[in-house]
């Protein structure tokens, strides 16, 4: 999957992401630390990039707005270990529903349970 995965998290869980075979960045690998949210979306779209952050609100927000995006998982505020548990749970759901998982999630969002469990929601 092509990730985008925001500077509120850890830029090692876009090396983890990496090294499992994903193309996954972090701004702080690409030289882009700092950019404002309508930014990092606009990017994310021109890129087919899934935005994975703790900053749901906003980035719902954003996207909700575009007529087609490539998604958004919403990560709750944990640890980074969790954090890529949580990650590989929603990538796992996105490839068990067959087919390419970047067209599973486009103009949706995965948000997680109390228990873990990633859900999909159309968005907007």
């Amino acid at each position: 999957m092509r990730l985008f995965i925001d500077e509120c998290l850890s830029p090692e869980i876009a090396l983890d992401l990496a090294q499992a075979g994903h193309d996954a960045v972090h701004p702080l690998h690409i030289g882009r630390r700092g950019e404002q949210d309508h930014t990092v979306k606009d990017r994310c779209i021109a890129e087919d990039r899934v935005i994975v952050t703790e900053n749901v609100g906003d980035f719902k927000a954003l996207l909700g707005r575009e007529a087609i995006h490539p998604g958004l998982i919403a990560l709750p505020q944990t640890s980074r270990a969790k954090g890529l548990k949580l990650i590989n749970a929603a990538i796992a759901l996105l490839e068990g529903l067959g087919g390419d998982p970047m067209d599973a999630i486009v103009n949706r969002y995965i948000d997680f349970d109390d228990s873990g469990e990633p859900k999909l929601h159309p968005l907007p």
